[in-house]
């Protein structure tokens, strides 16, 4: 039985001896050292290429993270924009009350008699004789 498997591994080690020197001698003589390059060449090169393709898609997200539609840059410039518009509709409410003011005064049981009069010239387009006009240069578009 040992002698059995000693002539099995013999001829095992004859059988890879054999192959091994049919495939060199039917390959050329520069290509047998070649094979082991691309070998190490694709071992190397598959993975960089991995790492850079995949950097670049997480580059891709985290660009749009910050500049895209719902982006960083994008929350900060609706923030100003927000504090903007309350600043103007603080103004609008300022000037509101103004004129609601201005519409007690002509609507209530006694009108004030000067805004009347400033109303009426400004409707009819007259002045007084003793008012002061001044013109002034119309603001050029």
């Amino acid at each position: 039985m040992l002698l059995d498997r000693a002539l099995v591994q013999l001829r095992k080690d004859d059988l890879g001896k054999l192959g091994y020197a049919i495939n060199e001698s039917l390959t050329a003589i520069n290509q047998a050292s070649g094979m082991v390059i691309y070998k190490r060449l694709r071992a190397t090169l598959y993975p960089l290429a991995l790492y850079c393709v995949s950097g670049a898609i997480g580059g891709y997200f985290v660009w749009h993270a910050v500049n895209g539609e719902r982006g960083l840059k994008t929350k900060d410039e609706y923030e100003h924009k927000i504090a903007s518009l309350r600043g103007e509709l603080e103004e609008l409410k300022l000037e509101h009350a103004s004129w609601d003011h201005r519409i007690a005064l002509l609507s209530g049981r006694e009108i004030d008699r000067d805004l009347l009069d400033e109303e009426a010239r400004v409707l009819l387009d007259r002045v007084n004789r003793n008012d002061l006009v001044v013109f002034l240069p119309r603001a050029q578009k």
